[in-house]
């Protein structure tokens, strides 16, 4: 059960300004909320059903010890991705489309969103460590719940929600998750280990706020 309720919270916070919680809300403006959400949660039973197989094979070809340092690894890596927030293409972003079965459509619209996305992967780190129906269900509830208080939220203030505070609130869950992690995982690792660790976040970071560091140098010129 406590697997269960860590994968809900992680998942929750994980879609929180995610690319696939923002097609969510497009989503919602087109259809009714209940077809939305229905499909959005079948949908995220189908990836996470994936993702918690490929987690939990990959949690049983390593020590217990790796497993949990890298997991840590990731989790301050999603904690970048969740601060940096996510955007719609054009694509992602345009007109509701009509002639099609609106439950289908968000089916298909989210599998296909989720794959490769923060989510899945958090989902993966989670099974490397956790039971696998736990973290199947879970995370699948936690991403339903979060899309629909973003939606229902959405709704209310007219989309104007707190985007910078739930991002930086979230992120550091994150980052205090991380690591912990990889000091119950490494504390016993050589000072080697931990500065690959540290330079692959270093690498991270910069990858995710490349745009920014772009943007100040350029008002710096």
């Amino acid at each position: 059960m406590d697997a269960f309720w860590l994968s809900l919270v992680m998942i929750f916070l994980a879609e929180l300004g995610d690319k696939t919680q923002l097609v969510a809300l497009t989503l919602a403006t087109c259809y009714n909320t209940r077809v939305v959400l229905w499909g959005i949660f079948w949908a995220t039973l189908a990836v996470h059903v994936f993702s918690a197989g490929i987690g939990w094979f990959v949690g049983g070809l390593l020590p217990g010890d790796w497993i949990a340092f890298i997991a840590g690894v990731s989790f301050i890596i999603f904690g970048f991705w969740t601060l940096r927030g996510d955007s719609l293409d054009d694509d992602e972003a345009g007109e509701c489309k009509t002639g099609i079965n609106p439950f289908w459509l968000v089916f298909s619209t989210f599998f296909m969103a989720e794959l490769g996305d923060k989510t899945m992967l958090s989902t993966i780190s989670l099974a490397t460590t956790n039971p696998f129906i736990p973290v199947w269900l879970g995370s699948t509830i936690g991403m339903v719940i979060s899309d629909g208080l973003a939606v229902i939220v959405g709704r209310m203030m007219g989309k104007n929600l707190p985007e910078k505070a739930i991002r930086i609130g979230a992120s550091v869950v994150f980052f205090l998750f991380g690591a912990w992690w990889m000091y119950q995982g490494g504390s016993q690792f050589s000072l080697t280990v931990w500065l690959v660790a540290a330079l692959t976040l270093a690498v991270a970071a910069l990858f995710f706020f490349r745009d920014l560091i772009g943007k100040q140098r350029g008002n710096e010129a």
